[in-house]
């Protein structure tokens, strides 16, 4: 069976005017070395998801890349993308896994895709308009401001554990992303995950003894989903994780359209539906929740290849990644004062996106509506506002994402009505 891709120019080349499209491909070596590049780019950030949540990273890395495999099927390969860990889920992960630990934060993860699967189709059949008005900017870029900010006391207790480490750490995480150009400027994260890990072991802070027990190849560490419908509140505590997840595909579909020059709006619906599909896999098998990554954006930028070759090159070594057992074992000895430096701004970048959301779209702040609607929803997310009914919490993401949603939405029906608006 012929492969998909044309051969662009001479295979070997990329004049400065030029790009390579999806359909086409660079020779072989190149793309599998571009694919590499894919690996390390989506690295850094995937495997922080598994450490953070205590679920399996060599699972997390194979779910991953069959996640990005099933994606570029059912985007007809026509939208370049590797599906990694999401870190929307962080904060009612852990909640679930207070009540009925793994098994029952994987049911919340399929929840999650199976409704961001349904939505997808919705998508595909309507569009993307009833997206818009019923999530405009000011709303869903609260939403996903409060997710990230949410996060950020546990950040402060992993800091806390091992400040030294976890200072270079960040310092490593700050100056990567100044000094250096290309590839290593755009991973900061990555870099300074791999400075801090070796401040750690000079300090004594990492052990090697799982290591060394674990085979180099073998299967990754499989968990089954328990649903329990008595934990309801759990699973609303997931719901507002389908609105960041449609932002990130939404926002992956524009910005790979802007880059290529190309209207890519039509697959929308396809990549929600991926994405959605790709999750529920992962949270069948005890891997992480994906979500379309802007590190891998950064690379086809300053590469200037939009392959879809490429892409399967990653999913394929993602996969060969993740039935090593080694390598799974190699990542869970990072320590907490690595996490803590490296998530200290991990967070604040994830809170950042919501405002990069406002920015763009030129959210007007003059206004009472918006500025209510935003400023509510975060402190109920950055406080952690909690509220009990009928022996059920809610938590501070959910209550903040409500908020936000009805806030502008009265503010604006009410507005009209008195012509205020």
């Amino acid at each position: 069976m012929a492969l998909p891709w044309s051969l662009h120019g001479d295979g070997k080349t990329v004049d400065s005017t030029e790009i390579v499209a999806p359909e086409e491909r660079l020779t072989w070596p190149r793309t599998i070395g571009l694919g590499g590049q894919h690996v390390v780019a989506m690295f850094g950030a995937t495997f922080l998801v598994p450490i953070l949540t205590g679920f399996p990273p060599s699972t997390t890395l194979l779910f991953s890349g069959i996640g990005t495999l099933l994606f570029l099927i059912i985007t007809k390969n026509r939208l370049p993308s590797y599906l990694g860990s999401s870190f929307a889920f962080l904060a009612p992960i852990a909640a679930a896994k207070e009540v009925g630990g793994i098994p029952l934060a994987l049911s919340g993860i399929i929840v999650v895709g199976a409704l961001l699967a349904i939505i997808g189709v919705v998508v595909n059949l309507a569009g993307t308009r009833w997206i818009d008005s019923l999530l405009p900017p000011v709303v869903s870029g609260a939403i996903v401001a409060l997710i990230g900010f949410n996060l950020a006391p546990a950040a402060r207790d992993n800091f806390a554990l091992a400040p030294l480490t976890a200072v270079i750490t960040l310092a490593a995480v700050v100056l990567s992303a100044v000094l250096f150009r290309g590839l290593l400027g755009r991973l900061s994260i990555f870099v300074g995950v791999v400075v801090g890990y070796i401040a750690a072991v000079l300090l004594g802070e990492v052990s090697f003894d799982a290591v060394r027990d674990a085979p180099w190849v073998g299967l990754p560490t499989f968990t089954a989903p328990a649903f329990d419908l008595s934990a309801l509140p759990v699973y609303l505590g997931f719901l507002p994780v389908v609105l960041a997840l449609i932002a990130e595909n939404v926002g992956h579909v524009k910005g790979v359209g802007q880059l290529t020059k190309r209207n890519l709006d039509p697959l929308t619906g396809r990549a929600l539906f991926a994405d959605g599909l790709s999750t529920v896999l992962a949270g069948l098998g005890g891997g992480s929740a994906t979500t379309t990554y802007g590190e891998n954006i950064g690379v086809m930028s300053a590469t200037r290849v939009f392959s879809t070759a490429a892409y399967w090159v990653a999913g394929i070594v993602a996969i060969l990644l993740g039935l090593s057992p080694k390598i799974g074992a190699v990542i869970f000895t990072i320590p907490p004062g690595v996490l803590g430096g490296v998530t200290t701004a991990l967070y604040g970048l994830i809170g950042v996106i919501g405002i990069r959301i406002w920015v763009e779209n030129k959210v007007d702040f003059s206004r009472p509506k918006n500025q209510l609607t935003a400023g509510i929803a975060l402190i109920m997310g950055i406080a952690d506002f909690t509220l009990s009914l009928g022996g059920a919490t809610f938590g501070g993401i959910i209550l903040g994402t409500v908020a936000a949603i009805v806030v502008y939405h009265l503010m604006s029906l009410v507005g009209r009505a008195r012509g205020t608006d």
